[in-house]
């Protein structure tokens, strides 16, 4: 993979950014941090070089300064709501965050539930944390939050809210997805600080869009196409344009809202610090880009990633039409098409000729393997394998798993565990492939290869079983499917 971004660069100037922030404002800084924390495979997939986990490794150098406060809305508890990108609960994911600044090293012991109205599911949920010794903080909503300034900087506002007291110069206030409350908790933080006379400010922490790049360059495109389905839109900062002559990119909830935070600050605070959203800002992504023409190409790919993936939800569920028109639209500003990957039209090719499901990906170096359905295997082990052996210098005559090793498995499948399809699927595979590595070194040294692969495309001329799904993005392998099933049934699994 080429590399396009100074990871290290970036940990260092990020966490210099925080410091200087931190003694603006005499000592004690709440910081809003949106999106991904330690898992931002976004950031990493359109700015090749940065690590998933840069910011919690940047955050690490300030650990003996920070600690975290937690924000969950009420409401998401109540409702069950879930991360797709994981797969469990916002309830669960807090407790998940918690247990990964511990593991840093970095205080995190308290949870802000936001817009409390009573709801049993959440005193269950807060008994059960401070039977874990988490210390929990009640928030309530607030008639005419966010524009009723004289409201909610009073006694029946913020004052009802419960005081969290932190002891650092630097609180990290999270959360386990958008909507959880980070600035409201944020700002009644504020609040009662400044009743207390502590000087505190506030700031926040936004890896996207980037502010330092033009509005349509494909990295702050491919954001807007990550955000499809929240209606977000990047725009010019016209509070930053009009305060200094420079132009900055922000997304249009945090230009809309800036005038209310504005006015929130100034009345907590007697004046507000900052004359734009940009200025808000702590976010030194975009000057640690070294080389643009790598950032601009691997944004492009995701764009298209985004625009499989919305399309297959679309067809799975139903819903993302409006996301997908969208994403359309972004295609055309950044000069791509479905096809921009050589691997799509290889797949579909494949299964024309085959007849069959089939995939394709492109490898580090540049060449095109396709993998088809057989027997024995499904496309996307056969497309693993084959991308394996590449990678791993092995004659494509060779094989490293025999069909003896396969057909007990196959068989095992049908005959035992009442399954339809003998096809292994890659998880299967791979298993097979460990086996044979005892008896075969080609076959170790295929194994040894999967990392190699991380960060490639792989796409499938179907929708592909969840299984095979979940494998190749372990294998760090991003998935693209043709919006269509394999078979024309109303049930899918």
């Amino acid at each position: 993979m080429r590399i396009g971004f100074d990871n290290d660069q970036y940990i260092h100037m990020q966490a210099e950014r925080i410091r200087r922030r931190i003694d603006q404002f005499g000592g004690k800084l709440y910081l809003e941090f949106g999106g991904k924390l330690f898992d931002d495979y976004h950031a990493s997939r359109v700015l090749p070089g940065f690590e998933p986990d840069s910011k919690a490794r940047m955050l690490s150098a300030l650990a003996d300064d920070a600690e975290v406060l937690v924000a969950i809305n009420a409401q998401d508890i109540e409702q069950n709501k879930r991360r797709s990108d994981i797969g469990i609960g916002y309830d669960e994911d807090a407790l998940r965050l918690m247990d990964m600044f511990r593991g840093m090293g970095i205080l995190a012991n308290k949870v802000v539930i936001t817009r409390f109205t009573g709801q049993p599911h959440v005193e269950a949920y807060q008994h059960r944390l401070e039977s874990m010794g988490v210390q929990c903080y009640r928030h309530y909503p607030i008639d005419g939050y966010p524009s009723n300034t004289q409201l909610i900087v009073s006694d029946d506002g913020f004052g009802k809210n419960e005081f969290a007291e932190t002891t650092r110069p630097l609180v990290i206030v999270t959360a386990p997805g958008p909507g959880s409350g980070k600035l409201a908790t944020c700002l009644s933080q504020l609040y009662f600080e400044q009743k207390r006379g502590v000087e505190a400010g506030y700031a926040k922490f936004e890896t996207f869009p980037v502010w330092n790049l033009p509005l349509e360059h494909p990295v702050n495109v491919a954001y807007e196409a990550a955000t499809a389905d929240l209606e977000d839109r990047n725009i010019i900062d016209p509070f930053h344009l009009e305060a200094y002559g420079e132009v900055t990119v922000n997304y249009n909830r945090d230009v809309e809202t800036f005038p209310v935070v504005r006015a929130l600050l100034e009345k907590i605070q007697g004046e507000s610090p900052y004359q734009s959203p940009t200025d808000m800002g702590v976010n030194m992504v975009g000057k640690c880009i070294s080389a643009n023409p790598v950032c601009e190409e691997a944004a492009k790919h995701e764009i298209v990633r985004r625009y499989f993936w919305t399309a297959v939800q679309l067809k799975r569920t139903g819903e993302g039409e409006a996301a997908l028109a969208k994403i359309e639209l972004l295609m055309g500003k950044a000069g791509v098409s479905v096809d921009y990957s050589p691997a799509h039209a290889a797949a579909l090719a494949k299964e024309e000729s085959t007849g069959a499901p089939a995939a394709a990906m492109v490898l580090p170096d540049g060449t095109l393997v396709t993998g088809k359905t057989s027997d024995l295997l499904g496309a996307a082990s056969s497309l693993l394998l084959n991308a394996l052996k590449h990678v791993a210098g092995i004659p494509d005559e060779h094989y490293v798993v025999s069909d003896k090793a396969l057909e007990p498995i196959c068989q095992l499948k049908t005959s035992h565990l009442n399954s339809r399809n003998p096809r292994l699927h890659s998880d299967e595979t791979l298993i097979a492939l460990s086996i044979s590595s005892a008896s075969n070194e080609e076959a170790a040294r295929a194994i040894e290869a999967a990392e190699e692969l991380r960060g490639c495309d792989a796409y499938f001329s179907v929708i592909v079983s969840p299984t095979d799904e979940k494998l190749f993005r372990s294998l760090g392998i991003n998935v693209c499917c043709e919006p269509k099933y394999e078979r024309h049934t109303y049930y899918h699994r």
